[in-house]
């Protein structure tokens, strides 16, 4: 019998299988039902864009709690379970004066992803956070630890989506944060927002919680996957390019070239609250594409191939999809 596929775009989708685990163990009992047959291992479902029903089994984690692995005058490690949210998560670091994560307040999705994904927003992946990356491989059901040079990290990337894509269940993520309080403020319009306030881990929290509702959607209220593209990194020379014709193009200095907001390029190229049948692009935040109502996965993907193209003939520049296509 078929099952519903949570995910924030909510898109009719179905699985075969839908299964969940609340323990290793109880995933190890169910890998050997894997094999040979098509699987997917999903988090909260906030980073997916169905095109089609998943014929095969979509497993998913359950596994909670956070614990202290080591503590020092500096620092502590947590070692938290893969399926506790992720926003949660960071809520609890800020409470216990844990600093580090509160600028990727309101993220969605849970803690398992963090690690593969490597999220991030103003100033901060999380990458910067994570010591190890626990995993059970999902053909042998042996146990495996990742150490933070061992995932690979990039921008939005790691190895658990590239080199070993599929092969493994994230089951804990072992973070290291700190006790002192170092803010990081050069993102966006953050400081701005703070101008006169009190900077604590707190008020900065709660000020990208706010700044994010002002410019993004409810999921519960508009079908979306939150950011929808990757912002593109390119060549100073390009950079330079663009700044000619657009003086007051917003960008950042990354090591490898100049990070250009995917936002802003598919600003400029008019698409900012338009829609293509009943997939569209938010008024407020154009790296947002969101259901209006009954779309399908392909009419969601037929507005993203659109709006490359559009970037692409009015730039020269590629962006690349953050939500993973299935």
């Amino acid at each position: 019998m078929a099952t519903a596929i949570h995910n924030t775009f909510h898109i009719p989708a179905t699985a075969n299988r839908y299964v969940e685990y609340t323990s290793v163990e109880e995933l190890q009992d169910i890998i050997p039902t894997l094999q040979g047959r098509p699987f997917l291992h999903i988090g909260g479902g906030s980073n997916l864009l169905f095109t089609r029903n998943y014929e095969g089994t979509i497993i998913h984690s359950r596994i909670l709690g956070a614990e202290t692995v080591e503590e020092d005058a500096d620092t502590i490690q947590l070692r938290v379970g893969s399926g506790e949210v992720w926003d949660d998560f960071v809520a609890h670091c800020v409470s216990h004066g844990w600093y580090g994560a509160e600028n990727l307040s309101l993220i969605p999705g849970e803690v398992g992803a963090s690690a593969v994904q490597n999220i991030g927003a103003y100033g901060v992946e999380a990458k910067d956070l994570i010591d190890e990356v626990e995993c059970i491989d999902l053909v042998t059901g042996e146990w495996r630890v990742f150490n933070n040079s061992q995932c690979n990290y990039a921008y939005r990337s790691s190895i658990f989506k590239h080199e070993m894509k599929g092969r493994y269940a994230v089951v804990y993520v072992d973070y290291r944060l700190s006790k002192h309080f170092r803010p990081k403020l050069e993102y966006g319009n953050l400081s701005t927002y703070l101008e006169g306030k009190d900077v604590t881990p707190a008020t900065v929290r709660q000020a990208i919680i706010d700044i994010r509702r002002s410019k993004l959607p409810d999921p519960e209220v508009l079908g979306n996957a939150g950011s929808f593209f990757m912002n593109p990194v390119v060549s100073i020379e390009k950079y330079e390019e663009i700044r000619r014709e657009y003086p007051d193009v917003p960008h950042y200095d990354v090591p490898d070239g100049v990070k250009i907001p995917a936002g802003w390029l598919i600003e400029q190229c008019g698409w900012k609250g338009k829609a293509l049948g009943r997939a569209a692009v938010h008024d407020r935040q154009a790296l947002v594409l969101v259901n209006l109502g009954g779309a399908t996965g392909a009419e969601v993907l037929h507005l993203c191939h659109t709006i490359q193209s559009e970037v692409s003939r009015q730039f020269g520049i590629d962006i690349n999809p953050e939500v993973n296509v299935i």
